[in-house]
């Protein structure tokens, strides 16, 4: 009873928060979770996909991006999560039920494998959703196929251990709630081409993927 009541007055917030986003222009956030994983990585990242969305895709998304805690009440004022970084997770019991509340109550989570995030962010969503696994989303997924058209799904940005790309999803009924691009390293290929010396190619086409993840994040 106390969860639904809870869980009542969170979307209540939220369709608050929703209107005043519409206005004022809509905020997305960058998870900082405990372990010590460098959850910072990336610092550039954010602020470039936000330009280079608010110039393609005419969104209102407002400066600067911010860090949000799974366990926090704030989580709910951002349509948009990105999670990434190289090591360790830890979600605690009232975290796990708080991002759980989140997704689905309507938020989106976008977990990027930096390279060594994979096994940690797999245990760790478990705890969110244990009923569901990841499965692989076909290339067929409209999220490969919003303003730009991915039709053999994610690019490959850095070569890590050589796998293919692959994009996993966590669907809650019917809904993809958390959307985990592994062996493609997106956020990296989002910073100044300068810190990971990419090129300008790469470089776009981690922006056009990322423009993807943010349009079917806002349309759905």
């Amino acid at each position: 009873m106390k969860k639904s009541i809870a869980l009542f007055v969170f979307l209540i917030v939220s369709i608050f928060f929703v209107q005043a986003q519409t206005k004022y222009g809509i905020r997305i956030a960058l998870l900082k979770y405990s372990g010590g994983g460098d959850w910072y990585a990336n610092p550039t990242s954010l602020p470039n996909l936000i330009k280079f969305c608010n110039k393609e895709l005419k969104t209102n998304i407002r400066f600067p991006d911010v860090t949000v805690e799974p366990g926090s009440r704030e989580i709910y004022n951002y349509p948009f999560v990105h999670m990434t970084g190289h090591g360790n997770v830890i979600f605690s019991k009232q975290e796990a039920e708080n991002l759980r509340n989140y997704l689905i109550a309507g938020g989106f989570l976008h977990i990027d494998d930096n390279y060594g995030l994979d096994k940690y962010a797999r245990r760790e969503m478990k705890k969110v959703f244990p009923e569901l696994d990841f499965i692989e989303l076909p290339f067929s997924h409209p999220i490969y196929h919003q303003k730009y058209n991915f039709p053999g799904g994610l690019p490959k940005i850095h070569e890590h251990d050589g796998k293919p790309p692959q994009g996993f999803g966590l669907i809650y009924k019917g809904r993809l709630v958390c959307f985990y691009t592994y062996e493609t390293d997106l956020g990296d290929g989002w910073e100044d081409t300068e810190v990971h010396h990419d090129s300008q190619e790469k470089h776009l086409q981690a922006l056009k993927m990322g423009a993807n993840i943010i349009s079917y994040c806002f349309s759905n």
